[in-house]
């Protein structure tokens, strides 16, 4: 190697380790700048959280020299004692850690879905608490049972209290009376099985509530048979939301609804906006998931305007599922979440009551259920962008009845 190379390797392995070295001395600085910088954080004394309470890093801080770099929320969707970490910027420009840790408590009893009596006939053996809906916010697993003596096999009225505790200790009574009943034996018949059955009129519906604001359509199954779709476009009808199908109970086979294909191709080629829902037996966010992955595969060659819907009814099994509330509510949006992704819009439906009283929001718009006498508003308070005022809806173009819908546009 000749000198003059020589020297130029010399001088860039001095100016790599000079290098290194001013590195290293930005590093030192920094850490003992960080190490040494001012902190001076006063926390507020109640370092608790209500589960599924919004809450954000700052409050629970009463004082803090500087400034939160980002204010974010903390998740309070798991009970127990949780540290909350943040970085903030304190009056000297250094960017310093800082954490504390706050407890997520729960203290919503569980619901009894019970009213004040429970009527069962002479020796029907069943067990009563598996038989009413117990289910709580937090715990997929409420400790449900009865107290008070009552015996199956003699017909009575025994006065009993249903209660359910959580595993946070909160603990729901409800007193009931049971009544045990002779079989009944009259062949009578049910005199008000020869009544002519009583229709909603689209038309009344449509000049009661068609605004600037809102459209009125229906909703269909396979139920509605074969669809006249120009005489019920001619009607009025805005939109429709069609059934695309479900599962035939949990984690069974998919079905196609017997006029899916029917109804929403005659619906594209007639121009009425399509919506669509999925009747859902899930318990799982894996099969929330999977059912919204076979409705994005059966509607993939159709034009779908309107959301895409979670029908999730099955409350007569819910003991069985071992979900809460919160996970109900979590697996619905993990179904309209997957919907989303792929480019549509997400919703879910319930009826009034339940939605009241057992539903945790989910974080996507609803449809909601609520059959009103004399096409009167709904007096439900929560928010909704769909409303099912009835399913008894009258139109031509139908043959049964059918469920008729209004869509809110503000």
């Amino acid at each position: 190697m000749s000198d003059k190379k020589k020297k130029f390797l010399i001088i860039g392995v001095g100016v790599i380790g000079l290098i290194g070295i001013l590195f290293g001395i930005c590093k030192l600085t920094q850490y003992l700048r960080m190490k040494f910088a001012k902190i001076e954080v006063t926390l507020k004394d109640d370092l608790t959280a209500e589960f599924l309470e919004e809450k954000k890093i700052s409050d629970y801080i009463v004082s803090i020299n500087g400034k939160i770099l980002e204010d974010k929320s903390i998740d309070t969707t798991k009970i127990g004692e949780k540290t909350v970490a943040f970085q903030f910027i304190n009056e000297d420009g250094i960017k310093v850690p800082y954490e504390y840790k706050i407890v997520v408590q729960d203290h919503v009893e569980p619901v009894i879905w019970l009213t004040n009596s429970y009527t069962i006939y002479k020796g029907n053996n069943i067990d009563i608490a598996s038989q009413v809906l117990c289910g709580d916010n937090e715990d997929s697993h409420p400790n449900c049972y009865i107290e008070g003596e009552y015996d199956y096999n003699t017909p009575g009225t025994y006065d009993l209290q249903f209660k359910a505790t959580d595993h946070s200790g909160n603990t729901a009574v409800k007193d009931f009376k049971l009544y045990v009943i002779e079989p009944v034996t009259s062949s009578n018949k049910n005199p008000s099985a020869n009544t002519p059955p009583s229709y909603t009129n689209f038309a009344d519906v449509y000049s009661t509530f068609k605004t600037e604001n809102t459209k009125i359509g229906i909703d269909v199954s396979g139920w509605q048979k074969d669809i006249d779709f120009e005489k019920i476009k001619n009607a009025g009808v805005e939109f429709i939301i069609i059934k695309v199908g479900g599962t035939k109970g949990s984690d069974n086979e998919y079905y196609v609804d017997s006029k899916f294909v029917q109804n929403i191709t005659k619906a594209n080629e007639y121009g009425i906006d399509v919506g669509i829902y999925f009747y859902s037996y899930a318990n799982t966010n894996e099969q929330a998931k999977k059912d919204a992955q076979w409705v994005l595969d059966q509607i993939k060659d159709y034009k779908v305007d309107l959301p895409i819907v979670f029908d999730w009814e099955n409350w007569s099994n819910f003991n069985d599922y071992n979900l809460s509330f919160f996970g109900l509510t979590d697996l619905t949006n993990t179904f309209l979440d997957t919907i989303k992704k792929a480019g549509y819009q997400g919703m879910m439906y319930s009826s009034k009551n339940y939605l009241e009283k057992l539903w945790i929001p989910t974080k996507y718009d609803t449809w909601l259920a609520h059959y009103t006498a004399n096409i009167e508003p709904t007096n439900y308070q929560g928010e909704y962008k769909y409303w099912q005022i009835c399913d008894d809806g009258k139109l031509e173009g139908i043959d049964t009845a059918v469920d008729i819908d209004i869509m809110y546009l503000n």
